[in-house]
């Protein structure tokens, strides 16, 4: 690598079924075929040991909560990302006694888990009920120091939020990744949010001049719900950005893939310090941001 800090990146996207085993059979599969290509870091999609199950409000789906130290899934991710020698963050519904959390293990090239992110913005609408399951995430926004690169990972509702891709990089991220779940609106079949989806992460890539990297499913899932059936297209669109949000690899909305792009992190470093829009940040005047009316309580 002639000295470069390059790294090869990588989003898989695929469709799933509801049973475990299948799901996280073919997400080693992919990861498998995505190092074979090259790839470092290696992003698989939200919640991909099942069905996107928030389309009902169901007690039993309560049942797919698993603890996050012993997860069956995140420990066998972790032999496979010491085999290959690969990053691998990990998507998970996270029992935590009494809270329950729609979380991510990162998983270092040596096997070693680096730690959680609990994702923060919780979604509730039709089809995305996911405030029934998941407590808000109280970690913060946090990066992970893996071999290859500093990284910061949140989750789908998040990534329409110009506030946490910015505390990931004034953290340091080097590269910004999001695990989603997003396709159709069962109360409206006509809306395709999927271009206003990719523009708005292509605006947190380019306004913070890092890579971004977007895993998301594919394929219909119809859920039993108290009101009856409930199904959701998941639109893929998957896609690698580069630091001044051009898309640089996509996928489409129905097929299985694996995206793979490069980048040379200390050219981005030089590009991100030389372009000012860290330097003459304004802390200081920014503490509407901490209020929901934009109203600033009198000191």
């Amino acid at each position: 690598m002639d000295g470069r800090k390059a790294v090869v990146v990588s989003a898989l996207q695929f469709a799933c079924s509801d049973d475990i085993n299948t799901n996280v059979d073919k997400a080693e599969r992919l990861v498998r075929d995505a190092h074979k290509k090259g790839a470092n870091i290696i992003l698989i999609q939200e919640l991909f040991e099942g069905y996107y199950f928030c389309q009902a409000q169901r007690e039993d789906f309560f049942l797919r909560a698993k603890l996050y130290k012993g997860h069956p899934t995140i420990i066998r991710m972790q032999k496979l990302a010491k085999e290959l020698g690969v990053v691998i963050p990990v998507s998970f519904f996270e029992e935590a006694n009494n809270a329950h959390y729609n979380s991510i293990a990162i998983i270092d090239a040596d096997g070693t888990d680096l730690g959680l992110y609990r994702k923060s913005h919780i979604p509730d609408g039709p089809g995305y009920q996911e405030k029934f399951y998941f407590n808000p995430g109280d970690t913060g926004f946090k990066v992970f120091q893996t071999k290859f690169a500093k990284i910061g990972v949140a989750i789908c509702w998040d990534q329409w939020f110009p506030e946490a891709a910015r505390a990931m990089v004034l953290q340091g991220a080097e590269i910004l990744f999001y695990p989603t779940a997003i396709g159709s609106e069962p109360q409206d079949q006509g809306l395709d949010s999927s271009d206003h989806w990719k523009r708005v992460m292509q605006g947190h890539a380019g306004a913070n001049v890092v890579p971004l990297v977007a895993s998301n499913r594919i394929g219909k899932e119809i859920i039993k719900t108290e009101h009856g059936d409930s199904a959701i297209t998941f639109y893929g669109n998957s896609f690698i950005a580069g630091p001044t949000g051009e898309i640089v690899a996509s996928a489409n909305a129905i097929d299985e893939d694996i995206l793979v792009a490069e980048f040379d992190l200390d050219m981005i470093k030089l590009k991100r310090q030389s372009w000012g829009v860290f330097r003459d940040r304004r802390p200081e005047l920014y503490k509407v941001l901490l209020t929901l009316d934009g109203q600033i309580p009198p000191s």
